[in-house]
């Protein structure tokens, strides 16, 4: 696994973990946006997860994680970069932008608090301002002035404003000095809530037209104007706004040479409030009411993995499908329903936060093809065993009954029952994963006592340590069965539901089911007893041989009562 925490951390802070997504005024010199990132590259404890040119905009938004110490060092140094590659007096570009760092959030991931965060954004705003005499103005929750905290109210006037919005007092920067840096300009530090940058496509090369859209979907709307198209204004003098259909949303219409195309380019900045699907059919009613139609959509940078599945089973939901679908398939039809892939090659590996943190090496069993797990099984190796087995067999057994659940869930005339199919199969779907996990787990608890065993025991204080080793080991291995024999225990009552309730077409399907399940359930519990001879926690021992032998019993009832109805509907 990558290993984020640099030396010398105290144990409480050593798993925190933030992001962060700096945008650099560069978006077509290959070799300039390279220098940058070679500089985030060269600190320990960071990682880059994803490079994002826009040539049209001029402009990359750039990805990493890390320990925050790490984080804001990499930040400090490609920050630094950009000033020495970047020149803001021949930049132009799409995208509004007011520095060669034009921003540079951080965003709590794991570990950390948004207040936490904030005191780093903080600390690499004080050395960017002081080291690299750049004006810094903090955003968002790390504003020191409430005025500050929109990025839109700090960047208005761009670059080309920059000098002498610094000689206004009001507008002197939080950190560094209020000269103006004709080279670099001024950079935006912050820590922020995840911020999706997401771009609607439409069929027209209007950046008017655009720009309607984008004020009927953005938070903060459009101006209202009376029947000779001048501004209302309320009593204090202030502009009346209509606002817009979406909370948290901040949108404008541009047009993209590259593309030939006009979009809504949208900051998502609640996507609790207002998720990714939501903005998108927006945009698509409001599209349509003014004659134009959307034709897809573009992503930039990174998201949650969450995004892509609230989205996905949005559209799912839509067409009276099945949401218990694997989270790949699920993702298949965000894609496709949002149109990602309509531009350029949309690639959930690359693009998805979990999945390009994921360690490929920790599952090494499940990765297998079918022919490999099982010469990996029959080969003179001692594991996978037979803990890995029963796991992998009762993640075959409650597959079946979600298969069965998503079958009934479309069959003809039971349109009224998708609710309850769907949410069985997305029950199936997550112990299905549980076991899953569980394959690989109960092999590598056992080489945790192989390892125990394989610890020297010729002093006194040699011997204590394998000692204690193998004592936490044996109880791992013991737990990891008996975990088995819960969740598969906890999807016989869905292959009971799939096999009374479900299409009699698939009842024998749950019938199998159930049967790979008991297995699953008996297998662990033989792993459970091994695993507890001769260990000397006799209390632990007896208490856990107590609740396996429960469970078994329960899961022989269980199937009995399955199979007996299966064989009723089959006959």
């Amino acid at each position: 696994m990558y290993n984020f925490a640099p030396p010398n951390e105290n144990k409480m802070n050593q798993f925190a973990l933030i992001e962060c997504v700096p945008n650099f005024s560069e978006g077509q010199d290959k070799t300039k946006i390279k220098q940058i990132t070679d500089e985030i590259e060269k600190i320990d404890g960071v990682r880059l997860l994803d490079v994002d040119p826009g040539k049209a905009t001029n402009r990359t938004v750039v990805t990493f994680v890390g320990h925050p110490e790490a984080v804001i060092e990499a930040a400090f140094w490609a920050i630094k970069k950009a000033s020495e590659v970047i020149e803001m007096t021949k930049h132009t570009g799409k995208h509004p932008r007011m520095g060669a760092t034009d921003v540079c959030p951080l965003i709590p991931v794991s570990g950390i608090s948004m207040a936490e965060t904030s005191e780093y954004a903080h600390k690499l705003g004080k050395r960017v301002g002081e080291e690299i005499n750049i004006p810094v103005f903090m955003y968002e929750s790390s504003a020191i002035i409430p005025e500050r905290q929109n990025l839109a109210n700090i960047r208005a006037g761009e670059y080309e404003g920059l000098a002498s919005k610094l000689k206004d007092p009001s507008w002197y920067p939080d950190y560094g000095t209020n000269i103006f840096n004709v080279s670099s300009g001024a950079t935006v530090i912050g820590a922020r809530d995840f911020l999706v940058a997401y771009n609607v496509n439409l069929n027209t090369t209007s950046v008017r037209r655009a720009n309607s859209v984008a004020f009927d979907v953005r938070e903060n709307g459009r101006i209202k104007a009376d029947d000779k198209g001048r501004n209302i204004l309320d009593s204090d003098g202030i502009p009346v706004r209509i606002p817009g259909k979406c909370k948290y949303v901040k949108a404008i219409g541009w047009y993209i040479d590259e593309y030939g195309i006009a979009q809504i380019s949208m900051n998502l900045t609640n996507i609790n409030e207002t998720p990714l699907h939501i903005a998108f059919d927006a945009c698509c009613t409001c599209a349509g009411k003014r004659g134009m139609r959307v034709t897809g959509s573009e992503l930039v940078g990174l998201v949650p993995k969450s995004v892509l599945i609230d989205a996905g089973k949005y559209f799912l939901k839509k067409q009276k499908r099945s949401v218990g679908v694997s989270d790949l398939e699920i993702i298949h039809i965000a894609i496709k329903s949002l149109g990602l892939d309509e531009l350029t090659p949309f690639d959930p590996f690359k693009k998805v936060i979990e999945y390009l943190l994921e360690d490929k090496t920790a599952k090494p069993l499940v990765q297998k093809s079918l022919i490999s797990f099982a010469n990996e099984t029959a080969s003179e190796s001692p594991a996978p065993g037979g803990g890995s087995i029963s796991a992998y067999v009762g993640a075959l057994g409650v597959s079946l009954g979600t298969m069965v659940a998503n079958l009934s869930a479309q069959k003809s005339g039971w349109e009224d029952k998708i609710d309850f199919f769907s949410s069985k199969a997305e029950e199936g779907q997550q112990l299905k994963n549980d076991l899953l996990d569980l394959v690989d787990a109960d092999t590598i608890a056992f080489n945790k006592i192989m390892d125990a065993l394989k610890m020297p025991k010729v002093s006194a204080s040699e011997k204590d340590a394998r000692k204690l080793a193998l004592h936490h080991a044996t109880i791992g291995a013991i737990n990891i069965p008996l975990e088995v024999m819960k969740v598969a225990f906890k999807s016989m009552e869905i292959l009971r539901e799939m096999a009374e309730k479900g299409n009699p077409s698939s009842v024998s399907d749950a019938g199998v089911g159930a049967l790979c399940v008991r297995t699953a359930i008996e297998g662990a519990a033989l792993n459970v007893r091994i695993n507890c001879s001769g260990f000397d926690d006799k209390a632990f021992v007896a208490d856990v041989l107590t609740k396996a032998e429960d469970m078994l019993n329960r899961a022989k009832v269980a199937e009995r009562e399955i199979i007996a109805m299966v064989e009723k509907l089959i006959v």
